[in-house]
Parts: C-alpha cells; sequence; structure tokens
C-alpha cells in the first residue's frame, strides 16, 4: 500500500511538473519567438483605444524567474539593492581620474549599470572589463545606440537614422538591421541599447526627434519599431522604446526645457500611445520615460511625465500592462531637473515606477535620499526588491549571469564586417524617394541628351555624386561650394548652362534644424527657380531631410535622398540612369506629397555598383586580391595596376594600386588610361566585325578577298573571315618587324618616313615627340598583302593555328571597306558613344593630357623616348595608332560596361547592339586545342594558363595584351574581371606578370569569394 501511494505520489507530481514546464516554455516561446509572423500584424488589442480596453491582458512576466535571481537578491543589502537603480553615462575617451571615479562608484554604490557615450571601441572593451572586474554583480552596459555604435563610437558602423529607414517599404530589412546592431553589441559587451525612438513625429517643428523618428504615419512608425525590436531582442539585446508616452509633437527640447504636449486622451490613444501599445502587446522589454509635460495624463504643474506615478504606474504599467524594465530618460536633463534637485527628483522618479535612473547626478546624496524613504514609509523595500529583481531577471536573460571578458582580440574587425557594409548599402538603396517624375523623365534610357549638365549645391562634399554621374554620361559639372550667395553668382552659372536642355541639380549640407529651413538658403531656391524658368528639364536631388523639399519649386523630376553620404552619393545616379530601381517612399508629408508617397522607377540593363555581398561573392576573401596586388608592386611585377570585379551586373571590386611609373609619387585612380594593347581585338576589332555580322554586311564564310580586291591573285585570297577570326588564315604574326624597314641600317629613323615636327605631310603620330608620313598607312598595307605565308599546314591541307597580328589587321580593314569608316570612327559611333564610354578610343592624347595616362616603355630600340599616350605597339604606332591589333586605350570601367554589355549579349540600357544569339555564338569554342573561340581567348581545358584561373568555366572568354592588360567574361557565374597594368614600363623584357602568374593568382582569389561555390566545398 506503502509503495502504490508513492508510486502514485510521483506519477502525480511528475503531471504537475510537466505541465509547469511545460507552461513556462510556452510563455518563453511566445515571448522570444522568431521573427517568422509579418511585422505588419498588429494583435487586435493593440488596435483598440486605451480608455476602451475594459479586459486587460494577464500579466506576463518577458523575463522569467530562476534559482540565480533569487539567491542573488537575498544576498544583498539595503545599499546593494539601491545600487542596483543607478545607470550612471561613462566614456572611453576621458582620462584615467574619470575611470577612477567609475571604479568608486561599483565599490562604494554597487551601482548597477553603466551606459557608455562617446570613446572607441577598443578603449570601451578595456574599460568594460575593467568596470566588469571591479562588480560583484555583472553591470548591465548600455549604449545610446539608435543607429548603431556608430552613433557614439569612432571606427564603428553608423547604420541610416530612423527617418531614412521610415522611407523604406521592406520591413525586414529593418529587422536585419536591428540583427546586426545587436550582434555588434554583443561584441562589445553590450546588453541594452536605447532604441528604437518610437516617436510619431508628427510636429516638423520638432527641434529634438525629427529624423530620429521613423515618421509620421502611425503604422509605418510602429512597424519598423517593431521589426528594429526584435532584430534586438531575437539576438539578445534588450530594446528599449523610447520617449514614453510620444515626443513627437513636441516644439521644445527636453534637454533644455519641459516640453509640454496638449494632446487630448483621444488624440494621445489614437496616435502618440499607439507604437508602444504594439510593442507592449508584442515582446518589448525595455520602455524609457521621456520628460513631458502632458495635462491630459497628470495635470499637476509643471510635472515631468517620467515623475508622474499616474503615467509611470498607471498607464504604462497597469492600462497597458508592461512587465519589463521601465527606464527614465537621462536624469541630468533640464526638463526633469527643474523640479527640484537632484536626489529629489531621482526618488520622484523611483517612486512614480522607474526602475532604472539612466545618468543620474548626485549618486551619494541619492542613495541616502532612497535609504531615508523607506526608512520613513514612503517607499517600501518590497517596491525596491521588486525592481531589482526584473533588473537581475534582465541581466539573468542577458547571460550576465555567465559574465566572461570581452576579447577585443579582432574586435575592429568584428565590429565592421563586410555583410554590415552591405547592409547599410542595402538599407541605402531602399530607402532613396523618388517623389516626383513628370513624363518618366527617370530612368534616363539609351538615347541620353548630350546637353546635359550637373551642377552640385552644398559643402563641396558631392565628388562621389558627380563622379558616379559621369560613369553613366560624361557631361560638364559645375559647383556652388558654399551655396549661391548673390545674385551675381547665380547669374553666372545660369550663363554657363545655357546651352543645356537638363541640369542635374544635387543639393548638400542640409540639416536637420527647422529654425534654419533645414540648412535650405534664399540663393538655391532662387537658382533653381531662375534654372525653371529658362525651361529647362530640372532633376533635383535632395540629399537632406525630406522636410526641405517644402521650399524648393516644383521640377521635372524630384529625387529625396533623406541622408548624404558617400553611399547616397553613389546610389542616387544609378537611379537616374536606370542601373537601379527606386523604391523608398516618403515617410512623412510635405506640401502636397502626403506620407507615403513616391514612385517606383524601373532598371535598364546598366551596369551598378554595389559590394560583394549583395551579389554572392564574400568581401573578405577579395582583400586577398590588394595583398596580392601591393606585393607586385612591390616587386616591380608592374608599376601599378587596376583590379575590376562585377557580379550580376554590378561592379563590387575596382580598386588601384601603385603608381604610374617607379620614380614619381604619381598613383593609378579610376580614371588612368591604360594602352590596352591585344585587348583592342576584343574590345574595338571583333566588336565591329559582330555589328556587321548581325548587319548582315559580313559573312563569316566568305573569302576575305571579297571585302578585299586587292588580296585577288596574291596568296590571300582564299582565306575567309572565319579563318582570321580563328588565326588559322596562314598570315605570319608579323613580317618583318615592318617598322624595321623605316630604318636606317645603323638604327636610325629614316627622314622619308618620320619628322619631329607634325606638319600636312607627317600627321600620323608615332610617339609624343615623332610623327610618321600619312602615306604610312598605304604603305603598310602594301607590306603586309605582300608578306609571305606560314608553313603550318595541316594534313587536310589548311592551315593551322598561328596567332597572328596580321590578320587582325586585315579585319580592320575589312570593317573599313564594308562601313567607309575608319575603324576607330565606326567603334566610336556605333559603340563607343552610345554606351557613354568617355575614355575608351584611340589616340587618347587628342582628348586627354599624358598626366592621366599609364607611360609605357622606354624605347630605346624604335622611338627612343618615353611612350606615355601613344601606342606601345609599334606596327599600331607607324599606321598612327589605329589598327585592328592593338592601339586602343581605356579605363577598368568602360571596360567593364563594354564587356558587361557582352555578357549580357549585346542589349544595355534599353538598346540592344547585337542580336541575342551573336556574342554566345562567337564566344563558343571552335578551337579546342588551342582554346580559341571567334577571335575571343577561352580557357585551355586543361586549366594550364598563367593568365586565367583553372576554375573559370569553360564558357569563359576574354584576351590579354602584351603591356599588362586582361579582360574575362564568364556567362556561368555572371562574372566580368578587368585587369589592367602597365607592366612594361620600363622595359618590355619584365615578364614578371607572366612566370608568377598574377592576373591568374588574383582571378583565383575572385573564383574564391563566390559564396556559392564556397557551400559547395567538402
Amino acid at each position: 500500500m506503502k509503495n502504490w501511494l508513492l508510486s502514485r505520489f510521483r506519477l502525480v507530481a511528475s503531471v504537475v511538473f510537466l505541465v509547469i514546464i511545460t507552461s513556462m516554455v510556452s510563455v518563453a516561446w511566445k515571448r522570444i519567438r522568431v521573427f517568422e509572423e509579418p511585422v505588419t500584424a498588429l494583435p487586435e488589442t493593440v488596435k483598440q483605444p486605451v480608455k476602451k480596453v475594459k479586459k486587460r491582458l494577464d500579466p506576463v512576466l518577458v523575463l522569467p524567474e530562476n534559482e540565480w535571481v533569487d539567491s542573488t537578491l537575498k544576498s544583498l543589502s539595503i545599499e546593494q539593492k539601491i545600487g542596483q537603480l543607478f545607470m550612471v553615462a561613462t566614456f572611453s575617451n576621458r582620462d584615467e581620474s574619470h575611470y577612477k571615479y567609475i571604479d568608486r562608484l561599483i565599490s562604494d554604490f554597487h551601482i548597477g549599470g553603466l551606459i557608455f557615450f562617446q570613446g572607441g571601441p577598443v578603449g570601451q572593451a578595456q574599460l568594460t572589463n575593467r568596470y566588469q572586474s571591479h562588480s560583484n554583480i555583472p553591470l548591465f552596459i548600455g549604449i545610446d545606440g539608435e543607429w548603431g555604435l556608430g552613433m557614439r563610437l569612432d571606427s564603428t558602423i553608423s547604420f541610416p537614422k530612423q527617418m531614412v529607414l521610415g522611407s523604406i517599404q521592406d520591413d525586414a530589412l529593418v529587422y536585419k538591421m536591428g540583427s546586426d546592431i545587436a550582434r555588434q553589441c554583443t561584441r562589445l559587451g553590450i546588453q541594452i541599447n536605447f532604441a528604437p525612438v518610437s516617436d510619431i513625429n508628427s510636429n516638423p517643428g520638432n527641434p529634438v526627434i525629427g529624423i530620429r523618428s521613423f515618421g509620421e504615419d502611425r503604422d509605418n512608425v510602429t512597424r519598423k519599431a517593431i521589426a528594429y525590436m526584435k532584430g534586438l531582442q531575437h539576438n539578445k539585446i534588450i530594446a528599449t522604446a523610447k520617449h514614453f508616452p510620444g515626443h513627437g509633437d513636441t516644439d521644445a527640447d527636453s534637454h533644455f526645457t519641459l516640453p509640454v504636449l496638449t494632446h487630448s486622451i483621444d488624440k494621445l490613444t489614437e496616435t502618440d500611445l499607439y507604437p508602444y501599445r504594439a510593442m507592449i502587446a508584442d515582446s518589448l522589454m525595455g520602455v524609457l520615460n521621456g520628460h513631458l509635460y502632458i495635462p491630459a495624463l497628470d495635470s499637476t504643474p509643471n510635472l515631468a511625465s517620467s515623475l508622474s506615478e499616474k503615467v509611470v504606474s498607471g498607464l504604462l504599467r497597469k492600462d497597458l500592462g508592461f512587465r519589463g524594465l521601465v527606464f527614465t530618460d537621462a536624469m541630468n536633463m533640464r526638463g526633469v531637473l527643474k523640479t527640484g534637485k537632484a536626489a529629489e527628483v531621482n526618488l520622484k522618479a523611483l517612486i512614480a515606477g522607474n526602475d532604472i535612473l539612466l545618468y543620474p547626478e548626485s549618486i551619494a546624496e541619492t542613495v541616502a535620499k532612497i535609504k531615508d524613504a523607506i526608512d520613513s514609509k514612503r517607499i517600501s523595500e518590497k517596491i525596491i526588491d521588486d525592481k531589482v529583481k526584473r533588473i537581475l531577471q534582465a541581466k539573468y536573460w542577458s547571460g550576465l549571469s555567465q559574465y566572461e571578458p570581452i576579447d577585443t582580440n579582432n574586435l575592429y574587425a568584428d565590429l565592421n564586417t563586410e555583410k554590415s557594409k552591405e547592409l547599410y548599402r542595402e538599407l541605402c538603396e531602399a530607402s532613396i524617394t523618388v517623389v516626383k517624375n513628370n513624363n518618366d523623365l527617370l530612368p534616363i534610357g539609351s538615347v541620353i541628351d548630350d546637353k546635359m549638365a550637373s551642377v552640385s549645391i552644398g559643402d563641396g562634399s558631392s565628388v562621389a555624386f558627380q563622379k558616379m554621374l559621369s560613369t553613366y554620361k560624361p557631361m560638364r559639372s559645375y559647383t556652388f561650394y558654399d551655396g549661391p550667395s548673390s545674385q551675381a553668382q547665380i547669374s553666372e552659372m545660369v550663363g554657363y548652362l545655357e546651352p543645356y536642355n537638363t541640369v542635374i541639380v544635387d543639393v548638400h549640407g542640409l540639416t536637420s534644424n527647422p529654425k534654419s529651413n533645414y540648412g535650405v538658403t534664399t540663393g538655391m531656391v532662387d537658382f533653381v527657380n531662375q534654372l525653371k524658368q529658362l525651361n529647362k528639364k530640372v532633376i533635383l536631388c535632395l540629399f537632406g531631410t525630406p522636410y526641405s523639399i517644402q521650399f524648393f519649386p516644383e521640377t521635372d523630376a524630384l529625387i529625396c535622398a533623406s541622408q548624404d553620404g558617400k553611399d547616397q552619393q553613389e546610389i542616387v545616379p544609378q537611379i537616374i540612369f536606370g542601373a537601379l530601381k527606386s523604391q523608398g517612399r516618403l515617410p512623412v508629408s510635405v506640401l502636397s506629397y502626403k506620407a507615403g508617397s513616391g514612385v517606383t522607377t524601373t532598371t535598364i540593363n546598366r551596369i551598378a555598383f554595389g559590394t560583394p555581398e549583395s551579389v554572392g561573392m564574400d568581401g573578405s576573401s577579395l582583400k586577398r586580391i590588394d595583398d596580392l596586388a601591393t606585393a607586385a608592386v612591390n616587386d616591380h611585377v608592374f608599376p601599378g595596376c587596376e583590379v575590376l570585379v562585377a557580379r550580376k551586373g554590378k561592379i563590387i571590386y575596382d580598386k588601384q594600386f601603385g603608381g604610374l611609373n617607379y620614380r614619381t609619387p604619381d598613383r593609378v585612380t579610376s580614371e588612368t588610361i591604360y594602352d590596352l594593347a591585344s585587348v583592342t581585338k576584343v574590345s574595338a576589332t571583333l566588336q565591329a566585325v559582330m555589328l556587321l555580322y548581325d548587319r548582315k554586311q559580313i559573312d563569316l564564310d566568305q573569302k576575305a578577298s571579297t571585302y578585299l580586291p586587292e588580296l585577288m591573285g596574291t596568296n590571300k585570297q582564299n582565306f575567309t573571315v572565319r579563318d582570321l577570326l580563328l588565326h588559322r588564315s596562314g598570315l605570319v604574326s608579323f613580317y618583318p618587324p615592318l617598322w624595321d624597314r623605316t630604318k636606317t641600317s645603323a638604327g636610325g629613323l629614316l627622314p622619308e618616313y618620320y619628322s619631329s615636327k607634325a606638319d600636312t605631310s607627317y600627321y600620323l603620330q608615332v610617339a609624343p615627340k615623332l610623327f610618321a608620313k600619312g602615306a604610312m598607312r598605304d604603305s603598310v598595307w602594301k607590306w603586309v598583302v605582300e608578306s609571305p605565308m606560314n608553313n603550318r599546314k595541316e594534313r587536310s591541307g589548311s592551315y593551322g593555328y598561328l596567332y597572328s597580328d596580321l590578320g587582325f589587321l586585315t579585319l580592320q580593314k575589312i570593317v573599313e571597306k564594308v562601313t567607309g569608316q575608319p575603324l576607330d570612327i565606326f567603334v566610336s559611333a556605333n559603340i563607343y558613344e552610345p554606351l557613354g564610354l568617355a575614355y575608351l578610343g584611340f589616340n587618347p592624347l587628342r582628348r586627354f593630357s599624358e598626366k592621366q595616362i599609364a607611360p609605357t616603355e622606354q624605347d630605346y630600340r624604335f622611338r627612343n623616348q618615353l611612350l606615355q599616350g601613344t601606342v606601345h605597339d609599334q606596327m599600331s604606332a607607324i599606321v598612327g595608332g589605329v589598327a585592328g591589333h592593338a592601339g586602343l586605350f581605356g579605363t577598368a570601367r568602360d571596360l567593364a560596361i563594354l564587356f558587361q554589355m557582352n555578357l549580357w549579349k549585346g542589349n544595355y540600357a534599353g538598346r540592344r547592339y547585337y542580336e541575342n544569339a551573336t556574342v554566345p555564338m562567337f564566344s563558343r569554342v571552335y578551337d579546342e586545342s588551342h582554346h580559341r573561340g571567334l577571335g575571343w581567348d577561352k580557357a585551355p581545358i586543361d586549366g594550364n594558363s598563367s593568365y586565367v584561373s583553372p576554375q573559370a568555366s569553360v564558357n569563359s572568354f576574354g584576351h590579354t595584351g602584351f603591356t599588362g592588360t586582361m579582360i574575362w567574361i564568364d556567362p556561368e557565374e555572371d562574372l566580368v574581371f578587368i585587369f589592367l597594368s602597365n607592366r612594361v614600363n620600363p622595359d618590355a623584357e619584365n615578364t614578371a606578370i607572366t612566370t608568377q602568374r598574377t592576373r591568374r593568382k588574383i582571378q583565383d582569389v575572385v573564383y574564391s569569394s563566390l559564396i556559392e561555390r564556397k557551400s559547395e566545398l567538402p
């Protein structure tokens, strides 16, 4: 019988225990459930006004009780309990006297937490470890990081401000931001972020909230606040909604005075309280009380709501059912201290219902005041215990019961990851708002108005904007560095703009201060007005608060970036030209534009710019390119180089290394122009051939002599255009060095061919100070026609493969005969100019300074001078720099656009250059043994190449150049790779780029950074 009773008792106990555990797990799960439900869905109770909620939700403990909490609480003296109620301000950029002061507060007053302000991450980590080592109970570490750690700390990331985020339609992006901020906080030993600002900024003149709010629409604010909150809390960082019960419709700053909010109860319920109610009904763990005077809630004269029992204990705790931690706003703010001395005000805040005093003053006096209040029954010790218990529960939830010191190794890198930078860029892209777009002016398509200019207004920080504009459309750019300050300045600028039809105006230096019209000046407005009076199409781009819109006149297109920075300045031009689409919506109402207004523009197949992570690549892996390129420069493989990588239509890596030569400090830039050497074959001649093939003006299987009658009756009358493209025509590589025919037996230059001065007879520029007779072109072609054929015949009787520059000289002649135009003019008019390629072309000295061009060889064998701006290839040089095999100069970005068009099968910016099948047909393998396509080089099947990565797909194609250049396209990976260098400077005999396989090693890094491929590795 006894055993039976014992077994029944055990059974009942097990059932009860199981029920308790199940209940606890259910509650915990509800409180910390994963981010799977849409943040747009709000509980029905949230939609009810406060005064109409008759059945309050049962109290739910956000933070579970546990043995550590109870045992710790029992061990504390009254002084230690009181200490837990203080969260003191500290800094990591002060001197030792400040740090010792904090030490004393911890040891003498047992303070429960610290909120860090200015400083740096490493210093803060070291101080956190120091302070935690002095505290018997782990300290709460907090930060006021509304837009991330960068709001307070140097060398850390600042995400966009909340009003910028309010423009984003995809709330999941805000959740991702909250998650990443939480990750950074955890890495830095932080448990509390005093964010998000959950106020509805319904007053445009609000001097303290403004851009810190998500906007004026309560539903948008609520969704964003919940998303941010969940991002933090799902990653074990306590979110703190502020400034309860709502600081959005105030016209004073509580840092300096006590703002008055005159809303009625109904108004408060429908607007200000709405986000807080929703967040509390969800899973909010912290609320920060604002220092406001709200007569509708508590009419006690000049009583801050943070000191009101009716607001804190009544509205927040009782009516809204909040069971998390309640913080005061900073207790050193004048808005609250005007009501009394610090110690008394601190005590009032605790009596009102706050758990933690944030940034309190007069710690010693406050402790004494609280102890006296307990003794006099003004506040009970049980209330203190309840507050401390909530604090300990929160510390346990945050993991402080198992506290470990912060590891400072790799701290900076961990806080500044490539994924974080990509997320910042993604947030910026999603926030840019096209407010107005008359007649679908944006995006500007393939037919770009040549009469287009840009004018930057502001603080001179518009370099990134204008540089990005010029990537898509070379245009004249002007700048008002300090803004137009006089009518004379405006008139002068308007005069410059007279020839242009379309003007892009970008405005910088805007502020968040409504009292100064947000930085908008009369001169700015007058300038835009006068442009409109001239009937110019004006695209106005505002890099600042959307409230600034109200001061400007109507324009044809209006773009609001809401914030100014390099990323925003690079994104807006991409939207203007259709590389990116606009997605944002106004977070506030301005003039006739209501909150939520905005236009979604489309993309038109233009190359864009982004981060590696945005296209499935690992940015940290790509940093190995920096090491390889820097080492190559140091080892004199080449003086300098540029590496550009584009994937999925985005340039994600574009860096320059070294200088133009080894002697001067002139650095390589993205505008450095390189001699492309044999890359000319695929960048100019082959492009022309594909175009004429599409137009049915060239038949690949037709004999070249059909187009060039001078070949009839010669040893060259039977090879076809296809043979020339495959280097199987029988032509020799070059015979003999044709330029040798123009030299004396002693090695000098024959005056019948050359002159040191240009005139009507000698006008072909061979070198910077050397010119050839115009008749040289005919002479060289005559010599080519008369040249012997090679002896590499196969058993079939056809010629075998022999790489030949003469073949592409012949293709050039075919193009010119068919089109009736020189090669350079034809490709420029039909391809380069429509693509907006400003730098790609022949004979760059006609358009650019030699200082912008990377020098090649110090030529002692032929031209006896440094070659800078004239082609290195001798055969191209003697015909004036325009040849089918060499002579083209350009930049990496221009090449990226050209070959992105090729990767997109001839389609770019809404214009079709080639038929869909043309580039794939020309670029497939036709000669496996010599890895050749039609004109294109192909990767060797065995992967044994000095310049192509063995990871490149079999469908990839490209070309290299003698000067140290390379382009490579991989359709399977949607990849464009550009490598430019001047390895022949000062001596063309330097072959280290080949022997060290520099280009291949760098391309290996590109392929190894592909995240999809990484995931497939064993």
